[in-house]
């Protein structure tokens, strides 16, 4: 009887550790380690320009879970937008002012810290901006993707 449980769930932990892609990808089943050296950061076509990702687990467009982490510089202004899946964002470093509504307003933001989490629901519309250069680490289960409330908003439209 004992066989017959462990099978399968060897089978299910084996497939979820190699469900991983991106930078810190390895072959085969395995724990995933980074260390900030190990990153690779690319540019963002869903995000204004300036901004860079770094994925470390995913692909972030399936509906597999997903870590990746963004870096924007200084006095860096994302616009109004919503993702279709839950985003929880942790700042790594610099502080992240985020706030929910229609338009960036950055009168009505909260600072983030480093160390300070948010976790926004699907097709929450919510925006973003820093003073300082800042790092935020984003993971949920994908896909993630970016909608703007303002169409003309988009850099993939420009």
């Amino acid at each position: 009887m004992i066989i017959k449980l462990v099978a399968p769930l060897v089978a299910l932990a084996i497939g979820c550790l190699g469900a991983a892609t991106g930078s810190a990808q390895t072959s085969g089943p395995s724990h995933i380690m980074v260390t900030p050296d190990d990153l690779k950061w690319a540019d963002v076509p869903s995000l204004p320009p300036g901004a860079k990702i770094a994925v470390i687990e995913g692909p972030i467009t399936e509906a597999t879970p997903f870590t990746f982490r963004l870096k924007f510089p200084a006095n860096y202004k994302i616009p109004a937008h919503w993702h279709p899946a839950i985003e929880h964002v942790t700042v790594i470093s610099g502080a992240f002012n985020m706030g929910t509504g229609d338009k960036l307003d950055m009168s009505k933001s909260k600072p983030l810290s480093a160390g300070s989490v948010a976790i926004m629901q699907p097709k929450t519309n919510h925006f973003g901006w820093t003073k300082d250069e800042t790092i935020v680490q984003v993971h949920g289960v994908g896909p993630w993707g970016v909608t703007y409330v303002n169409p003309e908003d988009d850099p993939r439209k420009k």
